[in-house]
This record gives C-alpha cells, structure tokens and sequence, in this order.
C-alpha cells in the first residue's frame, strides 16, 4: 500500500558503449559518439562526436569519476566531479554526489538534493522556439502607455496614437 515507487531514470542508460573504468587516467580531449561512461580521470576535454548529424550522444560521470576540462554533449548525468564548463544539448542530471565548478548550460536540468555547483547555471533556449520569440516594448506618448509587439520575425512596432 505504501510501497515506495522505484526512482525511474531521467535519461535512457542503453546508449552507454565506452567505460573508462576507475583506474584509468586520461591526459588529452576525449571524443565520442553513442555513449560513455567515466569511472576514471579524464585531464582534457570531453566532447561529443556527431553522428548523422545528431549529438545526443550520453555522458555518464559516477562518484568516482573526474573530468578536468571542458565537457559538450547531448545527454548527462553526472555524479562524480567537473571543473570547467559543461555545455549539454539537452538533458542533465546532477546527482547528490555531484560537484560542478564552472558554467552550465542546459536544456533540461534535474539536480538532486546534495549537489554542488560553483558557477552559472544558464538555461539554454530551442533553436526553433528562439526564431519565434515575441518581445513587448512599452512607449509613452502624452501619458498614454501603448504596448506594441516587436517580433524576431521582422515585424515592426505599431506607431503611437497621436
């Protein structure tokens, strides 16, 4: 009746096709293309490689795993430590064992009770969404306010009322 519900995960773990396994150290820029899973120390970048044309590759840091340098990727779920910036495409996941130092962006962020971060954390806008984007511009003209809408999409204010 009050059974506890199994904590489903927020990103799919099949993708994972590459270990770098605990006692493991890389010195230099790691690329990759599915998935990885990083149990070691990586001292260097941490980018995906884009397949077809997608970048949805998966990044998995555990507790134990460390990356000194910059991380782009589609996918995240980090436990482990990052010092530098970490650019995700679309979905991260900080876990309650998981320090950041260094700007993050995102899409999609889930961050557990626990983890750190020491930097910015920057939502990152759609690309489709972006190009559609309204923005309201208010002018006063003989303490009348009028609203007039200035779209990215080349449209031009209204002229005030005379």
């Amino acid at each position: 009746m009050f059974a506890k519900k199994k904590k489903q995960p927020f990103v799919e773990m099949t993708k994972l096709s590459s270990l770098i396994a605990e006692d493991v150290e890389i010195t230099g820029d790691v690329c990759f293309a599915k998935g990885i899973r990083i149990d070691g120390r990586v001292k260097g970048n941490v980018v995906t490689r884009r397949v077809d044309g997608q970048a949805r590759a998966l990044l998995v840091l555990s507790e134990k795993g460390c990356i000194e340098g910059s991380v782009r990727c589609g996918d995240a779920v980090i436990n482990g430590t990052v010092i530098g910036d970490l650019d995700v495409e679309n979905v991260l996941e900080l876990q309650s064992n998981s320090r950041v130092s260094g700007t993050i962006r995102y899409q999609h962020l889930r961050m557990d009770v626990g983890a750190s971060v020491r930097g910015q954390l920057v939502k990152a806008q759609t690309s489709p969404a972006s190009d559609k984007l309204t923005e309201l511009a208010v002018d006063k003209v003989d303490q009348h306010a009028t609203v007039s809408i200035a779209s990215r999409l080349q449209l031009q204010p209204t002229d005030a009322p005379a």
